[in-house]
């Protein structure tokens, strides 16, 4: 008989603390920032279906940073994470420094975009002769039927492993149009290229003059670029300044067609010593059927013992009358809860 008053007792306990739990929960009006734990940097944020994901870079040295997690929201407030997505075990040409992935759907399948090996250009500052390792990497692509995986390698070689007007290829963005054409976006070292995707994420299709990657670096421009459309404008973003420090910020530019040209027109982003530093490399989301805005970015916690210390965090992005993105407040409380609304 004391068996089944203690086994009651417990499920009492379980079913009490999973009730109070879930209360808690309820209670949940902001995300807080960071919006999940760990060293997470460079995310994506993205929405599909009626979730939303945010797919960031495993933050930590080059030779463990090897995998990417991802997490999934209903609310923006709760984060379900996914781990080990992808890692250096599926993509074999892939050694380490995996980084900035981006994801985009087409048909019914999920590509998943990523940076690896920090590859270097014969002959620059940072190639060494003896360490093959960053001899060969670039832009990758994997591939699933669903946002959370599992994710294969779609080409078995980098998309782009080769250096082009300057820029290294890392740091890619993917961007859909509204002609439903698939653009990239991509580049290190304060150059930026611009590529169209062919029909099956394979290679690119040439641009009027035959070239491949069309330069689009404009003024401040160092890495990790990104691009969103709003009431017929497209902004395009990027960051600035050296990711390893303070100096880290996010600028942007305005333009009436993909293409650009991209004048620079300030910066909306960047360090508040009350709140964090090196605040960059970010992305945005829209809640669909609504002109509800967030910016995506990683930071910099105070005080700050590692290069590699950075998490996720998401706050709102506003504008002005004209169009124009007003200066972000970077806060802990984050962004209040968001549950998509049905088509």
């Amino acid at each position: 008989m004391k068996v089944y008053r203690l086994t009651y007792l417990l499920i009492v306990i379980a079913v009490s603390s999973c009730l109070s739990q879930e209360k808690q929960n309820e209670d949940f009006t902001n995300s807080g920032n960071p919006i999940f734990p760990g060293w997470y940097a460079d995310p994506e944020g993205i929405v599909f279906g009626d979730e939303y994901w945010v797919y960031p870079t495993f933050s930590a040295k080059y030779e463990d940073q090897v995998f990417f997690d991802a997490f999934s929201s209903k609310d923006l407030i709760r984060w379900e994470k996914h781990e080990r997505i992808l890692d250096t075990s599926i993509i074999k040409w892939a050694k380490q420094a995996l980084w900035a992935p981006s994801i985009t759907e087409k048909n019914d399948k999920y590509y998943f975009f990523f940076s690896a090996n920090d590859v270097q250009k014969p002959g620059g500052s940072y190639w060494n002769e003896e360490d093959a390792i960053n001899h060969h990497g670039g832009i990758g692509i994997a591939v699933a039927d669903s946002p959370s995986g599992p994710f294969t390698d779609y080409l078995g070689k980098p998309l782009i492993g080769e250096f082009h007007n300057g820029a290294q290829p890392i740091d890619q963005f993917v961007f859909k149009d509204i002609d439903d054409t698939y653009y990239l976006f991509y580049g290190g070292w304060g150059h930026c290229n611009l590529a169209i995707l062919n029909d099956d994420f394979t290679g690119f299709v040439p641009w009027s003059n035959d070239l491949l990657f069309k330069e689009i670096t404009p003024k401040g421009y160092v890495e990790g670029p990104f691009m969103f459309r709003r009431n017929n404008i497209y902004y395009f973003m990027w960051s600035e300044g050296d990711w390893g420090n303070d100096t880290y910020k996010v600028a942007y530019a305005m333009a009436k067609t993909v293409t650009g040209p991209y004048e620079r027109i300030g910066t909306i982003l960047q360090s508040d010593k009350k709140i964090a530093t090196g605040a960059g490399h970010n992305s945005v989301i829209n809640t669909p059927n609504s002109d509800n805005w967030y910016i995506v970015y990683h930071r910099r916690p105070i005080p700050n013992e590692g290069r590699d210390h950075r998490v996720t965090c998401i706050d709102k992005l506003e504008f002005n009358e004209d169009g124009t993105i007003k200066q972000v407040k970077m806060t802990f409380e984050g962004v209040k809860k968001s549950i998509m609304k049905n088509n």
